[in-house]
């Protein structure tokens, strides 16, 4: 165990319950705008376990991106507690968050955020860089997850001379490469043509089914059915927490 990890490791409490990765407790966000207060998110508790698929659902406004941002640790809340694979987020600096962002967290997003320049191995090495991995170990991994995504033969290939679907699978490759507790995807088709997002949505289901918990953050119905359970915010709270049609029985409906 590196210094690193040991470090990162010390910062675990017991604010989870046995089999959960996330645990939200009264989650407020809230954004002072001159002499406005703006409640963006209105006391939130939300428990997801691991190798859970839940969609977050919301229109615009809802409070649904704000969410997310918190449940990424791209953002802080308020007040209320949020716990991460038992770490408590809340009481964590800056730089702290940063080190439990990316190891805990694997993000895919809607405009795939890879370097133009760079070829598939190195984009996926990425996050293995940032935490200290050795050249040989990270290459070795790199490559492991881009093979596990369909793209063992295209790794050397750049994002500009690759479709948009294999751009996808490349930033879904990147999310898994350092073994993470959740992927977070953010509208993760909406630069797709729907036959690609289908195929997507379907390596979605391989990786749920290999065990990996899924936070999938959209606002199309059709997409969110494809999750396992399907949590919907409007006006900055949940207002529907359900199982999604897809596994959804006669008993449950």
């Amino acid at each position: 165990m590196t210094d690193e990890t040991t470090r990162i490791e010390s910062l675990k409490s017991n604010c989870v319950e046995p089999g959960e990765v996330i645990a939200t407790t009264n989650l407020w966000k809230t954004y002072v705008m001159g002499d406005q207060e703006v409640h963006a998110l209105r006391g939130v508790n939300l428990r997801i376990k691991h190798n859970e698929y839940v969609a977050i659902m919301g229109p615009s406004g809802s409070g649904k991106s704000t969410l997310m941002n918190l449940i990424g640790c791209l953002d802080s809340p308020t007040r209320g507690t949020y716990c991460l694979n038992g770490f408590d987020v809340s009481k964590l600096s800056d730089d702290e968050l940063a080190r439990i962002r990316n190891k805990e967290i694997g993000f895919v997003f809607q405009t795939f955020n890879l370097l133009a320049r760079a070829s598939a191995l190195h984009n996926v090495e990425l996050p293995l860089i940032y935490n200290g991995t050795s050249a040989t170990a990270r290459i070795e991994r790199a490559k492991e997850v881009l093979t596990s995504v369909g793209l063992g033969s295209r790794m050397d290939h750049k994002p500009n001379e690759m479709s948009g679907g294999q751009r996808q699978r490349v930033a879904i490759a990147r999310a898994l490469v350092n073994s993470p507790s959740i992927i977070l995807a953010d509208e993760p088709t909406g630069n797709l043509d729907s036959k690609t997002g289908d195929e997507i949505m379907a390596l979605f289901d391989e990786l749920h089914a290999r065990g990996n918990t899924i936070i999938l953050v959209t606002h199309e119905p059709d997409i969110a059915e494809y999750a396992h359970r399907i949590v919907t915010i409007r006006d900055g709270v949940i207002a529907n927490d359900h199982l999604s049609s897809r596994i959804r029985t006669p008993e449950t409906v």
